[in-house]
C-alpha cells in the first residue's frame, strides 16, 4: 500500500470519529469504522515487518582479542576473516594493499541507549549513540575501514578491525578511491 492510500486511510477514519459520536453512530457505521481500522492497522504491520531484515554472516573473525581492547591496540593488530568457502569467487580481483569495509555484528552487545558516555567513561559527557562507535546501538552493526594484508584462500588477513574473535562479518566492501583501487568503483 502506498503512502496515498495510508493517509486516505487516516483521514477517513479521522473524519468518521469527528462526524459520528459514539453514542450516535449506527451499527452499519461503526461496521466501516472498524473495517477501516482494521485495514490501517493491518497495513501499518506490513510496512514495520517490510523493515525487517534478515542477514547471513558471509564469515567470521578470528584473532587474539577475546574481550574489548582500546582501539588503538585493536587498528594496530592484525585479524583474519574467514569467509564462507562458497563465497570464495568473492574475492576475485581483491588485492593486498586495498582498503575494504568490513561490516560486521556487534554479537555480544545487549540492548542500547540513546545517550552514552563514551566508553562507558562517567568522567566524559554522555554523548548520542550516533556520535559514537560504541557496539551498543539500536542495530549492533560495526563497520571498519581495514587494510588488506594478504589473502589466501578463504581467509584474508587485514590490519585495522576493531572487531573481537568470533565476530560474525555480513560484507566485505571496497573503499571507493581507496589505498589501492584501480577500478575507481
Amino acid at each position: 500500500m502506498n503512502q496515498d492510500r495510508l493517509a486516505e486511510l487516516q483521514e477517513q477514519i479521522a473524519d468518521l470519529k469527528q462526524r459520528w459520536p459514539a453514542h450516535s453512530v449506527s451499527p452499519t457505521m461503526m461496521e466501516q469504522l472498524d473495517a477501516l481500522e482494521e485495514e490501517l492497522a493491518m497495513e501499518l504491520k506490513k510496512r514495520r515487518e517490510a523493515e525487517t531484515f534478515q542477514f547471513r554472516a558471509i564469515g567470521y573473525v578470528e584473532n587474539e582479542f577475546q574481550e574489548p581492547a582500546k582501539p588503538d591496540i585493536l587498528s594496530a593488530s592484525s585479524s583474519r576473516i574467514v569467509l564462507a568457502p562458497d563465497l570464495l569467487d568473492g574475492l576475485t580481483g581483491l588485492e593486498p594493499g586495498m582498503a575494504l569495509l568490513v561490516v560486521f555484528v556487534f554479537h555480544r552487545a545487549e540492548g542500547y541507549e540513546l545517550l552514552q558516555h563514551p566508553r562507558g567513561d562517567r568522567s566524559r559527557p554522555k554523548r548520542g549513540v550516533f556520535a559514537l562507535r560504541s557496539p551498543n546501538r539500536p542495530n549492533p552493526i560495526g563497520i571498519t575501514e581495514v587494510e588488506l594484508l594478504a589473502i589466501e584462500g578463504n581467509i584474508l588477513t587485514v590490519r585495522g578491525l576493531d572487531a573481537l574473535d568470533g565476530t560474525p562479518v555480513l560484507d566485505l566492501k571496497l573503499v571507493s578511491g581507496g589505498l589501492h583501487d584501480p577500478s575507481g568503483e
